[in-house]
């Protein structure tokens, strides 16, 4: 049997929530190991939206998925949490002392007290557009996320899409592109009122094109762009591009979990709302993996979430340690471990 790395906490998904949960529980002396399929920490942050603004993290008016990611780094590092990247958790088995064996697909083994789902939606991947051919561009002027902004400036871009992530980045990108213009199927969006007529704007005052009909072609060469072929209502017009941003939404998959015997509600984890544990003893859900009546799949809840989590697992890591409950602005222990006091 291979030999297991033994922490007393390990985290699926390293996400904005699977992060903060690290500092919870970092703070009740938990040691913690994180597993993501991800080649970085930040989830769905840094491989989405990595310089996307976001709005409603408390005390920050804006932050960037990010600058975010980075903060809770920040925020984490006193606790030297350990990291596993670009695997999938494959396998979990109960041991005798209660405890949980879990392997990842390349057949590494954890041994931890507790077990934390935090994966978010599950692994996610885009869902790629019909366009016959268009895997010989990706990776080169065709991507499914924007890491870097810059990296589009002077291009000539083609994004399509009509929900928030096609708007945003219409938004966002418009002012370091050379031209953008913007394919929706229908005049109609999805995305946020707001954005929409911002992209209006734009368009009436001549800094965007916009065009209805669907992308049917692409032509270029060694995985460059030069143009597409895009299917209006009355004919068919080719539109010059050197980089395309389908934004086609995401393609879910809970992934082995769904294998480990927990209760399922429609791809989620049903837990409760006192500790958040799963139908499983010991395996816990935070963030929009999980499900219970009133949920907000928003980044502050799931800091909630792992904030109750963590005093649960304390008792089930050390059942005969007295739980104290402490504020860090007034104590000195938690200043110690956090090393903002001598």
């Amino acid at each position: 049997m291979t030999q297991a790395t033994k922490t007393d906490v390990l985290i699926v998904g390293a996400g904005p929530v699977g992060l903060f949960a690290v500092f919870e529980l970092g703070l009740l002396d938990l040691k913690c190991h994180l597993i993501d399929i991800l080649d970085r920490p930040g989830g769905q942050c840094a491989e989405l939206y990595p310089e996307k603004p976001i709005y409603d993290i408390p005390a920050w008016p804006v932050i960037s998925g990010q600058g975010l990611v980075d903060r809770l780094m920040e925020q984490i590092s006193p606790f030297d949490p350990q990291f596993t990247f670009n695997r999938i958790v494959a396998g979990l088995e109960r041991l005798p002392d209660g405890g949980f064996r879990v392997t990842t697909d390349e057949g590494e083994a954890f041994e931890a007290k507790v077990v934390v789902i935090a994966a978010g939606g599950g692994s996610f991947q885009p869902k790629r557009p019909p366009i016959p051919g268009i895997e010989a561009y990706e990776g080169k002027s065709v991507f499914y996320a924007v890491r870097r902004m810059e990296e589009f400036r002077g291009e000539n871009l083609l994004i399509v899409g009509g929900g928030d992530s096609a708007l945003d980045w219409t938004l966002n990108l418009q002012p370091v592109a050379r031209r953008l213009t913007l394919v929706h199927r229908r005049p109609e969006f999805r995305a946020a009122p707001d954005s929409v007529n911002k992209m209006l704007a734009l368009k009436e005052a001549g800094k965007i094109d916009f065009q209805v009909g669907q992308v049917r072609a692409l032509s270029g060469e060694n995985g460059m762009l030069k143009s597409a072929m895009v299917k209006g209502p009355d004919d068919e017009v080719e539109i010059a591009c050197t980089r395309l941003l389908p934004f086609f939404g995401l393609t879910m998959k809970l992934g082995p979990v769904a294998e480990w015997g927990i209760n399922l509600n429609e791809n989620l984890i049903p837990v409760d709302t006192e500790k958040f544990e799963t139908s499983e003893p010991g395996i816990f859900a935070i963030g929009d993996i999980n499900h219970y009546p009133g949920k907000l799949k928003l980044i502050l809840s799931g800091f909630h979430e792992a904030a109750l989590m963590a005093q649960a697992a304390k008792r089930i890591v050390h059942p005969n340690e007295k739980v104290v409950f402490q504020y860090t602005t007034s104590s000195t222990s938690l200043q110690k471990k956090l090393g903002v006091v001598g």
